[in-house]
């Protein structure tokens, strides 16, 4: 039997998306437009579905990126929860949910930037993307999701120098 306080947290795959140069895959979302935030790939996961296929059908969802382009190096042993702001808990998730756990991945794409296409799926979720050095990622998303993305790249920099 779970926790009910755990079971209120939805649950969710991340990953940090590397090309050959050890940068990492940022998007804009599109809900989201006012605000300079970009995150990387991340999205629920369905009830029984197995978490590696989640994580590549999101990533084929909102980057566009093929399967075949895809090479999964890490996956993070320890869950990461955050906690929606107040005032967008019982709004985002039908208001089932405080917050997400997520299980990350480290994923090298060894695919070319023309591979990624934000208008793959029916809803495009980022209305930009770039590359970045993942020390830079823990600044650029939203300041409640800050100390996962800390852990994210504490755990997963020391495997981009092996990339």
């Amino acid at each position: 039997m779970k926790d009910p306080e755990y079971l209120r947290y939805r649950p969710c795959v991340g990953t940090m998306l590397v090309n050959e140069r050890g940068e990492a895959f940022v998007g804009k979302r599109i809900d989201n437009r006012e605000g300079d935030w970009w995150q990387m790939p991340q999205g629920g996961v369905d009830l029984g579905e197995d978490l590696d296929v989640a994580m590549l059908r999101e990533l084929g969802e909102e980057t566009g990126a093929s399967p075949q382009h895809l090479e999964i190096v890490h996956r993070m042993e320890q869950e990461q929860f955050y906690d929606l702001p107040e005032d967008l808990q019982g709004k985002l998730w039908g208001g089932r949910y405080k917050g997400q756990r997520q299980k990350w991945y480290l994923v090298r794409f060894t695919g070319s930037d023309a591979d990624i296409d934000l208008e793959a799926h029916e809803h495009p979720e980022f209305c930009e993307w770039k590359w970045v050095d993942p020390d830079l990622l823990p600044e650029l998303i939203v300041p409640f999701k800050k100390p996962i993305y800390e852990a994210v790249v504490a755990e997963f920099k020391p495997r981009l120098r092996l990339l």
